[in-house]
């Protein structure tokens, strides 16, 4: 049997002194998380959703708006969309946005997480996003998603003990060894570059989440919800819609530098979404 690759790579050739520091400073994604909040002005991306969805019949959403942004900022940034494999740095040749989506057990009725990945957002229309969002969506709470579902059967009959075994042996596979190993069951880059959740659709004004190790995802966004705020505009209070967004990610591959960037490209696409999405005419 052939050995095929997990993902498409290249490794990252040129480290600064900081970088190669990080990466001797710490040795698991425990220790370098670093948290931040990100404030977005709402108010042209809600007329923008209004003014898509009469366009075009789809529910056009935040997330989906979320997911375009990531990709622009992903291609604009390339040093953001990395993975570590042996104490080094790879750049990924793709882009995949990863979100999380609430589920309940049909059995137990238990509320549960579980995700969809869309790949290559920086590529696709918002109308395609939609479409692939919801067609993933529907998969993972139907069940009807087999990768997925193989994989929470086997977790669900796992005892505890054995779980975190499993997990880092997966993640040794599928990102160290960087083994395709659909054949096992596994799902192919199941976590994307960047992790999403939507806080904000269960009333939360914003969250810090925390990294997840095993996927080996350096950046992970939550969504909180949007809120009328006092916001000072050219020397006058003016009320304005705002949403933050709380930011996690792992210091060993990212800096201010780079949070600084990604935030300027995020706010212009969320605050100008006329000037950058799919144009409506």
């Amino acid at each position: 049997m052939r050995l095929m690759p997990n993902l498409l790579l290249h490794k990252k050739k040129q480290l600064s002194a900081f970088r190669k520091s990080a990466l001797g400073t710490w040795n698991t994604p425990y220790d370098p998380t670093v948290y931040g909040v990100l404030s977005i002005k709402m108010d042209e991306a809600l007329r923008y959703i209004d003014a898509f969805r009469e366009h075009t019949g789809k529910r056009l959403t935040v997330s989906h708006m979320v997911a375009k942004a990531i990709g622009a900022v992903l291609e604009e940034v390339p040093d953001a969309n990395a993975l570590l494999r042996f104490n080094q740095i790879y750049l990924r040749d793709t882009i995949g946005v990863f979100f999380q989506v609430v589920v309940k057990d049909p059995d137990t009725g238990e509320i549960d997480l579980s995700g969809a990945t869309i790949q290559k957002p920086n590529e696709k229309t918002l109308e395609q996003i939609i479409d692939e969002f919801e067609r993933k969506v529907s998969g993972v709470r139907q069940g009807s998603d087999q990768a997925l579902k193989t994989s929470r059967d086997l977790m669900a009959r796992l005892p505890s003990w054995a779980v975190s075994p499993l997990l880092r042996a997966t993640s040794f596979l599928n990102y160290t060894l960087n083994l395709d190993m659909t054949w096992a069951g596994m799902p192919k880059d199941l976590f994307g570059s960047v992790m999403i959740t939507n806080v904000g659709s269960l009333g939360l004004p914003y969250a810090l989440v925390p990294l997840v190790p095993y996927s080996r995802v350096p950046l992970l966004l939550a969504l909180g919800s949007i809120e009328d705020r006092a916001v000072v505009e050219d020397g006058e209070l003016v009320a304005r819609k705002v949403m933050d967004i709380g930011a996690t990610f792992d210091h060993r591959i990212l800096d201010g530098g780079h949070a600084a960037k990604m935030h300027q490209i995020v706010s212009a696409w969320m605050e100008h979404p006329f000037e950058h999405f799919d144009a409506l005419d």
